[in-house]
């Protein structure tokens, strides 16, 4: 699912919008670059030669935006996530913590109408996923941005959903419910 709504993969059938906006439908997509989201994997996808600042600049960049304006959007985002001070680390001196907020930060930082995410706090230990957690709802909230976020951890899909929509054998199984009602979806 992830894959089509990123613009990796086109569907076989049917339509996918963000809003109006159609951005896909049977055989044919926008490319990942013209649909207006952000995506923070499960691996983080940091580039390690890169400075966190490069990394969260990343996609400011790639749409031409000025060096200034990046390095203000950067500073912005940085904060935004708690990582005043980190912008010349690289990922590999950082906690997963924080290559996770760093990994938030590129995500957020060019504003997209819709945010992916596949299951970015599964390699970090349980006190620090449910603490994120709560960064990430707050964050969500505050920048009204919409979000997808797959993941197996039931207290994960509790903590920063509005809506959860359970899925068995890629089809939707339940919708709005916080407790399964079936043994198929628990």
């Amino acid at each position: 699912m992830l894959r089509l709504l990123a613009g990796l993969s086109v569907p076989a059938s049917g339509e996918i919008r963000f809003g109006d906006r159609l951005v896909a439908r049977a055989g044919w997509g926008l490319p990942p670059e013209q649909r207006d989201i952000g995506m923070v994997f499960q691996d983080y996808a940091l580039w390690p030669h890169m400075s966190v600042a490069q990394n969260v600049a990343f996609p400011l960049r790639m749409r031409g935006v000025s060096r200034s304006e990046r390095e203000r959007r950067v500073s912005e985002a940085l904060a935004r996530v708690g990582l005043n001070g980190f912008a010349e680390r690289k990922p590999s001196g950082l906690s997963g913590g924080q290559q996770q907020r760093v990994a938030l930060a590129r995500a957020i930082v060019a504003a997209p109408r819709v945010l992916l995410f596949d299951e970015p706090l599964s390699n970090l230990d349980s006190e620090l996923r449910e603490s994120l957690c709560g960064e990430m709802s707050r964050l969500l909230r505050q920048l009204g941005i919409t979000a997808l976020y797959v993941t197996h951890d039931r207290r994960e899909a509790e903590l920063l959903a509005d809506q959860i929509v359970y899925l068995s054998a890629g089809r939707v199984a339940a919708v709005r419910a916080v407790t399964p009602t079936s043994g198929e979806v628990a």
